[in-house]
């Protein structure tokens, strides 16, 4: 099977799936988040959790034990979705480190 077309499979004219799309690219971690809560405080109190719901790498996680948001900033996407729908403007985001992060094969 070649792959190198967007879109599909080059020859086969079956186009990808998201899945297949999202395997195909590659994350370099950074040692260091890139990803952060500003105020830690707030989580518990806001109800709709848009950031664990929204994020389509599941990069956030709510915790009912512990009471707190755990961020696998690997997972990242760099979408930025999270920052946009936190109703309380509550998480820093910024792009990895230069070389680190996603690398998308198809765009």
């Amino acid at each position: 099977m070649t792959r190198g077309e967007p879109g599909g499979i080059r020859g086969s004219g079956k186009p990808l799936t998201v899945e297949e799309r999202l395997y195909a690219d590659e994350t370099r971690p950074d040692a260091v988040s890139h990803l952060g809560v500003s105020d830690p405080s707030r989580c518990p109190g806001c109800a709709g959790k848009e950031c664990v719901r929204t994020c389509p790498a599941e990069t956030y996680r709510w915790s009912d034990e512990e009471g707190r948001l755990t961020i696998r900033f690997e997972n990242c996407l760099e979408c930025g979705t999270c920052r946009l729908v936190c109703p309380h403007a509550n998480i820093t985001w910024r792009y990895p480190m230069g070389g680190m992060g996603i690398c998308y094969r198809y765009g």
